[in-house]
């Protein structure tokens, strides 16, 4: 069939009528004015100007809404910091170590909990540059992640455990398992399922160790859920943070991470776990909240979550009140000053649309005194080994 034919056919069965369509009228001509008022959103003529420019990592906006701002200088009760590094802090010498001790007596945090992330013979300098600050610091060690398909490996680390403990240890962490394995590199990583999980049954040993010696075990499971998401328009959290992507890499899901931790929890009931930054669970307490109800033994503290808690201050209060025995005052962010007092604020005042460290803006909890001694020292006091 010749095929001009064909398509006068097919539109004449279509019921076209070629000959308007051939007569259609112009298109209506759309000066500039008009088509920049074309769009209506909320109401609002959308028009375009110098803002079509601004990239979204330079927008930077001025509020001119005026609140109150309370200044909290001190903690209205001394605090215990159960979640500090020391290379985050920066600590290499003595004269380091009474600096932050300044900036502590300074803010009010009694004693801060300090991870060496070291095990072998830098962890017993670090053990030796903090021992003459008797317990305004604790220390903890980390774990041996070497050779670990060894034989002998549950027993090396067992061993490793009790020889940082004769030399001060008093914790074990920040144990990280980011999906690379625990302790795991995700510059060199093992081989999917070579990876050594929590819940390993080669770890078993270490754990039930750490039951024995009455020694908490600080675990960073998972990571923040929007490490899972790609980055891009609809990324969570700031650009900073794309370091920790992990969308498209080979790693267990999210959900399975947590699996992990929870099937250790359960299987080490006499073991206190403490699970950092609120569990990496701080966008759904109430998915945290289930955990906690299950494992009596496991505990969270609050490190780097303020940007969690500080968006949802009445749902986060009802979750820090309803735990309260169970959740535990830390800040992973160094040993400034202001980064102290600016906790203190979140956590005391009732002020509102306070500037957060990324792009939110937080509200004060107005955290009732009975519940903050708790958060702040109680609960860091009776599970936090001291002798």
């Amino acid at each position: 069939m010749n095929r001009r034919f064909f398509l006068f056919s097919s539109a004449a069965a279509a019921g076209l009528d070629l000959q308007s369509c051939a007569q259609e009228k112009p298109k209506e001509v759309v000066s500039p004015a008009q088509a920049e008022t074309k769009a209506i959103k909320y109401g609002v003529p959308v028009v375009s100007g110098p803002m079509d420019s601004v990239l979204l990592k330079d927008y930077d906006p001025h509020p001119t809404l005026v609140t109150p701002a309370t200044k909290v200088d001190k903690a209205k009760f001394p605090a215990i910091d159960v979640h500090a590094h020391s290379h985050m802090c920066n600590i290499r010498t003595r004269e380091d170590i009474k600096a932050w001790l300044r900036t502590m007596d300074e803010v009010g945090i009694e004693t801060s909990a300090v991870f060496t992330d070291a095990i072998g013979d830098d962890f017993d300098q670090q053990a030796q540059l903090f021992k003459p600050f008797g317990k305004r610091f604790l220390i903890f060690c980390s774990m041996d992640a070497r050779n670990i398909d060894a034989p002998d490996y549950s027993a090396r680390v067992v061993r490793e455990l009790e020889r940082c403990v004769g030399q001060g240890a008093r914790g074990l962490g920040e144990l990280t398992d980011k999906g690379w394995g625990m302790q795991g590199n995700p510059q060199a990583p093992l081989p999917r399922g070579k990876r050594m999980h929590p819940d390993d049954s080669r770890l078993d040993p270490l754990w039930d160790k750490c039951a024995d010696l009455k020694i908490p075990v600080n675990v960073h499971i998972a990571d923040h859920p929007s490490c899972w998401q790609p980055l891009g328009p609809h990324q969570e959290r700031t650009p900073d943070f794309q370091v920790f992507n992990l969308y498209g890499k080979d790693v267990p899901s999210y959900d399975a991470l947590l699996n992990y931790r929870d099937h250790m929890v359960a299987k080490h009931p006499r073991t206190t776990f403490i699970a950092a930054h609120l569990g990496n669970q701080g966008n759904d307490l109430a998915s945290l909240a289930k955990v906690l109800d299950r494992y009596p033994n496991l505990y969270v503290d609050i490190a780097a979550r303020d940007y969690e808690v500080g968006r949802e201050p009445r749902f986060a209060l009802k979750f820090l009140t309803h735990y309260q025995d169970r959740i535990l005052f830390g800040t992973d962010m160094g040993r400034d000053k202001a980064m102290y007092q600016a906790w203190w604020r979140l956590l005391e005042s009732g002020d509102e649309f306070i500037p957060g460290r990324l792009w939110w803006r937080l509200y004060g909890l107005e955290t009732p005194s009975p519940v903050l001694e708790k958060l702040y020292a109680r609960n860091a006091r009776r599970i936090l080994n001291w002798s």
